[in-house]
């Protein structure tokens, strides 16, 4: 049967809960002062406000909101790998991308200045043999007793003058780029070169070419940036005021890879352009599918805040939490009604918060339909 309407026209039966329930939010209001934490509700008229249910979930721990994160190679796993001597770049071996392995060489320079450390080297080699010659010589000459032992003491000086000087420009082609058997090689063939190889000194990844082939660069000159991808560390900046509960060795979710790791760090400084404070995670599981640089969203995992005893912690749809005068409050289901509990909003999360409120598992708490719900409720404390 269809109910009259205003200008004759009738109402559509799928309108008339509708109306149901905006005539008993009225009648609620005539009422005498229903008790102020109960809502009486029927259950056709909870299905009239299209309220649906749900049971908290226990929380233990919670997952912030989400925040940008970028991800970056930890300092001890980097390296930048520079010209050991000025040259012209002859040849670049590896791309940007190339897996590495240490001392691997990445690059060839034409280096006269290593002619001339090369030929400072062998000099120095040539008067050490010289003065061990000498010293052999007086130490003869004072065991037969031609010479004074002054003499013999004066060849151990220079000879030990000139191992420093060989000692020196061995260190010299070290730092050049040389390796100890390419040094023997030299003092044994006598033969200068003046190709030098530029090797790395870890594993990994070339992350960055920093000069062409043909080049001239200087001394120092960074070539290539090496990292090694595992671990790597992904940096948040964290507002302030979101910092509770958040703690080295707490985890950290990046929800889009389902990748978990771990904070390491919790900086002291807060950033003047955003008002966050730096919170650095390692990540070691799923590394591949991380790359140096790139921005993801990543969630703070923190463990339960506050207090352990007292009432329980629970995880809930947004939607389930009104709020009023700067209070939160849940309705959970009771006989004849539903009872407005207020709870501390402890976390909020992607589409859930955590709670702590005096609730249990077994309690059934409106998910929709809310709004309707504060409403009656808030009309009856003012009736």
């Amino acid at each position: 049967m269809m109910v009259p309407a205003r200008q004759g026209r009738p109402i559509p039966d799928a309108r008339r809960p509708l109306l149901a329930a905006l005539a008993w939010l009225s009648a609620l209001v005539a009422l005498p002062g229903p008790a102020a934490d109960l809502v009486p509700l029927s259950a056709d008229e909870q299905a009239a406000f299209g309220i649906e249910l749900a049971a908290p979930e226990p929380a233990g721990t919670a997952l912030s909101r989400r925040y940008p994160g970028k991800v970056a190679v930890p300092n001890r796993q980097l390296r930048v790998v520079a010209a050991p001597q000025a040259g012209v770049i002859e040849v670049l071996l590896v791309a940007e991308g190339e897996r590495v392995e240490a001392g691997q060489v990445l690059a060839r320079l034409a280096s006269p200045e290593l002619v001339a450390v090369q030929g400072d080297y062998l000099e120095a080699l040539t008067r050490l043999g010289l003065a061990d010659s000498e010293l052999a010589r007086e130490q003869m000459l004072h065991r037969e007793g031609i010479t004074a032992e002054r003499r013999v003491i004066e060849a151990q000086a220079r000879r030990r003058e000139l191992a420093t000087l060989v000692d020196q420009h061995r260190q010299r082609l070290t730092l050049a780029g040389l390796e100890p058997a390419a040094i023997a090689a030299l003092a044994e063939s006598r033969r200068l070169s003046s190709t030098l190889p530029v090797r790395t000194p870890i594993g990994g990844v070339v992350l960055e070419q920093m000069a062409d082939t043909g080049e001239s660069v200087a001394a120092s000159a960074p070539l290539y940036r090496v990292g090694e991808l595992s671990p790597l560390w992904v940096e948040v900046h964290v507002p302030v005021d979101a910092l509770a509960g958040v703690a080295v060795g707490g985890g950290v979710r990046l929800p889009a890879l389902g990748v978990d790791g771990r904070i390491i760090t919790v900086g002291r400084m807060v950033h003047g352009e955003d008002q966050g404070v730096l919170v650095r995670a390692e990540v070691t599981a799923g590394t591949e599918d991380l790359r140096p640089g790139q921005f993801t969203e990543v969630q703070l995992l923190t463990g339960a805040m506050g207090e352990t005893d007292g009432p329980g912690r629970w995880r809930l749809p947004r939607a389930a939490v009104v709020r009023d005068a700067g209070d939160a409050y849940v309705f959970a289901a009771a006989q004849g009604g539903f009872r407005a509990v207020p709870v501390t909003v402890l976390a909020e999360e992607d589409r859930t918060l955590v709670v702590r409120g005096d609730l249990s598992a077994s309690d059934q708490v409106a998910v929709s339909g809310v709004v309707a719900l504060k409403a009656a409720w808030l009309a009856g404390e003012g009736s």
